[in-house]
Parts: structure tokens; sequence; C-alpha cells
């Protein structure tokens, strides 16, 4: 990559492009949406017992499906574990799990997507042995083993449910569960969306409970989407979803007793938010992190089944928001692996089971972006994390105690590790901004075992492109050494004027200027560099890994200081003799879309264009979980919400404005760009629109979505920027 240099006067940036040989092939957008650049990937692996990993492996030819076993030491195939032409009762299946000794599978087919990440299926419990398959449920979520292989708990209708395969019967643990009122053991939408979670029960270790969470949504507000469909009629989607200040679903946890099949409600205090519940080695305690609604207010709670009861195990506070992570690592006697950014950066803490630090395992103004666990055998802790510069990512081991520290993969670039679990083998996954992906197997001590995938051909391809390479830099805005990435013209002229395109998201914790290999996106900012465009991606404050003081700078004041940032950045780089400065556009998805409304509007002397896809217009329009976290609620601090929210102060649109959303959009609703249209409207303001019946908030699904949508992007930076300079 190019060094990532000081960037403080605007006068100078790595890598001349003028010398950089390229191809004479156009990029179209053709290509970008139809996979021509699209690198080889292996597919998701899964870690199994010991030294080994399974794929799930389709045949297009025969069409079937099959769970495959590989040795991670050669990388061979051990054995086909269930093939799909060997099951009369399923011809094919679309995801698998195994019990923990992985003597049984779970496999899933039929399934229909609920929200982002939630879906309903066909399940059955396949048995290795016995080459025997049964029918779990049809329309069920989530079903999983209990540790004693012998029953499966699964949630249905907003109700949970175990089979007993030892008896053959099915058990109904709960009963109240409703639409719209009552979740058993399933989350609602805000906590799939915003704490990444759906699964919300968990067996102990010795199979006797079943904790799980409950959700009383019956007073949060509902919100309902028409969709269009092919139908005479449209259908109503109807979900509770709770916008800022407004209340959240009632979530207690409880407590299922196999042997007696009762049930209790565990008492934990003061909280708003219960993000994880998770089993220690103890068999009868569960430890369950709650927060407070500001989420500052972190607690671990050790709950004893046995008694029904709770005492505190750690708390941990915080002057903005704490983030909820899954790296609670509990070791053989109980003293448990936690990350914090109490000492001002991310790092890996030791604790004993009564919540007393034992040592800070890792130090340093730098983040740990990963932990992958903790090998007993070895006393060694494996972390990714950006020792090396921020937009890097390094994969790393280190002892107990903080000492004997090891870089095990490349310095620069992306490195991302999945480890057996033993944590004996890790197959890496490496990019950089010039190298695409390479998959290598490492032995855990950092040697390069063998390269698996790397994707030469591609690299020779897109050689005979006109690709021009990102310039990484520094630019000095606001006090602060942003972090920026420049991509020219392959014939790129000094000498000559070329309008700017700024790409940003810019969200709390959020990175775009990374080491790492072209999305979609970089190949259509390539298409418009050739097309005789500069395209620019500033990471401003808020965004993430370079501590916690930068990234909860924005506290309170969510999009204010972004804005800033994103305004001056412009600002400075129009001084450049080779930015035309009448011609300068910005543009964003989601938080993004925000940015660049926000950008065009206060920052009408700089920008002339701006296009938002799927954007915030107000933050009184989004949940409760992400919003409040950054900006607490409206009652508290409107401010906050109103002083940076466009639809207030529409009358300040001066250029050319793109506003494209999805009418399915269940995340961001299109009543942010609907709220926007019409306060543009009322202040008599011409906008470009392009609204998608039915599309959620990536606008991707059906023929030819994303081509048609890039092409409209394409054509109105055409007619808006690169014309109005050429």
């Amino acid at each position: 990559m190019a060094a990532i240099i000081s960037f403080n006067s605007c006068s100078e940036t790595t890598n001349n492009s003028s010398n950089i040989k390229t191809g004479d092939k156009e990029i179209t957008l053709e290509e970008i949406w139809d996979g021509t650049f699209a690198p080889k990937r292996m597919n998701a692996l899964d870690s199994m017992n010991g030294d080994f990993y399974s794929l799930l492996n389709t045949n297009n030819e025969t069409k079937t499906t099959t769970v495959d076993k590989y040795s991670y030491a050669t990388l061979e195939k051990i054995e086909t574990i269930v093939d799909s032409k060997n099951l009369k009762e399923l011809e094919s299946f679309e995801s698998y799990s195994f019990n923990n000794d992985e003597t049984k599978i779970i496999l899933g087919t039929n399934f229909q997507q609920i929200y982002r990440h939630s879906y309903k299926g066909t399940f059955y419990a396949y048995d290795i042995a016995s080459k025997q398959l049964s029918l779990i449920g049809k329309e069920i979520q989530e079903p999983i083993f209990s540790p004693d292989n012998q029953k499966v708990a699964y949630a249905k209708d907003n109700n949970l449910f175990i089979k007993d395969f030892s008896k053959n019967n099915i058990i109904q643990v709960t009963k109240d569960g409703k639409k719209n009122s009552i979740i058993n053991g399933i989350t609602d939408w805000v906590y799939e969306e915003e704490f990444a979670f759906v699964r919300a029960f968990e067996w102990s270790n010795d199979s006797k409970y079943l904790a799980f969470l409950r959700f009383d949504e019956t007073n949060v507000p509902t919100f309902s989407m028409d969709i269009v469909g092919k139908e005479l009629y449209p259908n109503q989607q109807v979900f509770k979803y709770p916008k800022a200040g407004e209340k959240n679903a009632n979530v207690t946890l409880h407590m299922y007793r196999f042997s007696t099949k009762n049930r209790k409600k565990i008492t934990l205090g003061d909280y708003e938010y219960i993000p994880r519940i998770k089993w220690s080695n103890d068999n009868n305690v569960l430890i369950a992190t709650t927060l407070n609604r500001h989420q500052n207010n972190l607690k671990l709670h050790k709950v004893d089944a046995l008694k029904n009861n709770s005492s505190l195990l750690l708390n941990e506070t915080d002057k903005a928001y704490i983030d909820i992570t899954d790296n609670l690592t509990f070791l053989n006697d109980n003293s448990f692996i936690w990350t914090s950014e109490k000492d001002g950066y991310n790092h890996i803490y030791h604790y004993d089971f009564n919540g007393k630090l034992i040592n800070q395992i890792t130090k340093g103004n730098w983040e740990v972006t990963r932990y992958y666990g903790f090998n007993e055998t070895k006393n060694t802790i494996y972390y990714q994390s950006v020792e090396n510069g921020s937009t890097n990512r390094g994969v790393y081991s280190i002892d107990l105690k903080g000492e004997n520290k090891k870089l095990l993969s490349n310095k620069d670039g992306q490195n991302r590790a999945s480890f057996s679990k033993n944590l004996n083998y890790f197959i890496n996954n490496f990019s950089s901004s010039e190298i695409p992906p390479i998959y290598s197997l490492y032995s855990a001590e950092g040697k390069m075992l063998k390269v698996i995938k790397d994707n030469t051909e591609l690299k020779e391809e897109l050689a005979e492109y006109k690709m021009s390479p990102k310039e990484y830099s520094t630019i000095s805005i606001n006090g602060n050494d942003l972090n920026m990435w420049m991509v020219k013209p392959a014939n790129f002229d000094a000498n000559k004027k070329y309008p700017m395109l700024m790409f940003q998201y810019s969200g709390p914790g959020s990175q775009q200027v990374g080491n790492h290999w072209n999305i979609d996106k970089d190949y259509w900012h390539n298409m418009l560099a050739q097309k005789g465009m500069i395209v620019v991606c500033v990471d401003g404050r808020g965004t993430g890994f370079k501590g916690a003081d930068f990234k909860k700078s924005t506290y309170l004041n969510l999009v204010k200081y972004e804005t800033e940032d994103q305004i001056a950045a412009a600002k400075k780089l129009a001084a450049l003799p080779y930015i035309d400065e009448d011609n300068i556009g910005i543009w964003g998805w989601s938080f993004g879309g925000h940015m660049s409304t926000n950008s065009l509007l206060k920052g009408s002397d700089i920008f002339s264009t701006a296009i938002a896809v799927a954007p915030v217009t107000s933050w009184r329009f989004y949940d409760t979980v992400y919003t409040e976290r950054f900006l607490r609620t409206p009652q508290e601090n409107p401010a906050g919400y109103d002083e940076n929210s466009p639809v207030n102060y529409p009358e300040k649109l001066k250029g050319n404005y793109l506003l494209v959303h999805g009418t399915g959009d269940d995340n961001v609703h299109v009543q942010n760009s609907y709220r926007m249209i019409n306060a543009l409207i009322d202040a008599n303001k011409q906008f470009d629109m392009f609204i998608v019946p039915d599309r959620a908030h990536a606008i991707r699904k059906g023929k030819n979505m994303r081509l048609n949508l890039y092409t409209k992007m394409t054509n109105f930076v055409e007619a808006h920027l690169i014309n109005k300079t050429n």
C-alpha cells in the first residue's frame, strides 16, 4: 500500500497516478454488478472439535447438498458427514449446525426471512451414526440441541418449545406468545438490529435449565409499511418499532427447569436492556448482562438457577456509552476474559469469578478489534488489533499475564483469522488495497503453512483496466489528523481541473478508510475516475479504531462535528490546484445519507451536489437503542436531535440533490425521506428522487436493482459534476 503520510498542507499525496501503469479497458456498470470483479472466496467454514472444520457444499449439476469434514492440518476432505441425496425426506438443505459432541446435526430448509437477521424454516435432526432423520418442526426459529443431546429447544409463534427425543414428545415451555405483544426466546426488532442477536434462550451446561428472555412489547408503538408486491391489493407489514424517546419492550429473564417443568422470573434490579445471557462454567450460574437506558451503566449479574436469585459480578460505567460485545469468555477456573474501553482504548482484561481484576492483558494507544479465544494448554490468547495503524488489522497472540506478544499474520493490510476450535491452526483471510483476498493456512505460532486461494487471476485481469490506486494520507481538520484516501483518473494531469466527489459513512465507530481490497463501491468510484473525476473519502470525528475519546467526541451532538469535518475537508481539498472548487459533491448511504444531506445544506458554499441513499433525516424517527446510545432521549436533548436534522432547515438547499429510498425499509423508514420531501416542497426547493417500491435498507433485491440504481447515480454525477467541469 501507499504509505500513510501527513497531508496537513494538502499540497501533496502519495503515488503520482500519472506514473502508474494501467490498462486501456474501461470499467462498465454492468461489470460491477455481474460478478466480473468478484474475488474467489472460501465458503464460510465452521470449526469442529479438534483440528477439523466443516463446509456446506452444493453440487449444481446433481442439485445435492453435503456437509463435509476437512482437516486444518492438510486442508483435505476427511469425509462427507451428510449428503442430501441419501435423505428421502429432504431433497436439499441450506443450513446445518452440530450438537456439542458432533454426533448429531440440525438441518434447515424452506427459510422465510423475517427481519435482517431472523428467519423461520423447516428443521430436521440428523443422527450421524444411524443416519436417521427426524422432523423437529416447520416454520420454527433457532433450534439448538441441549448439551446432553436428548433435547432440542426452539421457538415458534412467539413461544418456546422443547422436543424430547428420549420420550419422543414436545413440551411447550411458554403459552403466552402473541404477535406484536409477547415474544418468548426470540429478540424483538430493535434487539436484533442493534444488539445483533436473535436467539434469546440458552441451555445450561448440564441440560437441566433453559434460560430465556421474554419481551413484552404491548406498549411499544406500532409501525406499518405497505408492501406493493404483485397482487391486486398491497399487504401491510405491521411491527413494533420503538423510536427514540418512546417505550421499549419490557424485557425479563426467566429460568425453566426441565425436571419440574416449572419456570421462574429472575429479578435483576433496575435496568432497561438485557443485551446478553451466557452460562458460566458452573452448571447452575448464568451471567446476565444489563444496561440502563443511557447505555452507560453495564452490569454482569451472577444468576443462581437453584436459588432463583442474582448477585452483582461486575459493574462498568462510562461518561458516554458502552458497546456490547460477545467477548465474555470463562476459563476452567471460572475466571473470565473481558474487553473494555475503560483506559481509553479497547483492551483485554482478566477477572476472577468474584469480579476482582487480576490483570489488564493488552495495553497501548491502539484498539483490540476482535477476540478469538484462549488456549488453556498454551496459556495463550489470540486476538486481532490495529497495533500497526488504524487502517490495518493484524492477528496476534499473548499470554494470560500480558507477556510474550507475537504478530502471527502479515503486518499490513486486513488480516482476519478463522481458528480451529482448539486454537492450534487458523485460516487467515488477507487483503490490502493492492492485493486481492489471499486465504492461507497458519499454525497458531504464526507459521504460514499453505496458500489456499490467492486470486492472482483477478489481479491479472484487473491490470487490463484503467484502475487507479487509492492514495492514502492524513488530512489535518479541526485539530485532528483524519485518515483519507483519494482516487485520481489514471491519466491524471496536475495541470488540469477535476470535479471531486466525496464518499463517507461517518457513523460512530465505523471506518471507510481501511487498507483492504475493493468492494463494489470502489469499482464505481474508479469508473467515475476514468470519466474524469477525483473521488475522496475522509473518516472524520466519531469514526472508529483511534480510541474512545475520538469515537465518542460526537456524543450528544450526532452529525454536528462529522458534518463540520466533511465541509472543512472539502474546503481544504478545494485549495489544491487540480480540484475544481465549483464542482464538489458528496454521497453516502444510511448514516452517510444523513451526512451527505446535511453537508449539502450546511455546506452550500462548498458542496454543489449530493446523493443521499436511505438517509435518516431526523433522529427522532430512528430506534431507541442506537439513537439514544449517542444522543440520549429527545426529551433530554432536543437540541441534539433538531439542530442537525435537515428536515428542520430545507430552505438551506442550494445545490443538486438526489434522494433515494426503498419503501420496504424496516430499518431507516421511508418516512425519513417522505418528511424530507415534504419539507423541501414547503420550502419550494427543487430536487430529484428515486423511491423504490418494497426494497429494504440495502435496496438490492430484484433483477438489475443495483445496476439500475447506480446507473441513475452515475447519470446524476455526470450531469451535475463531471460535465460541468469538462
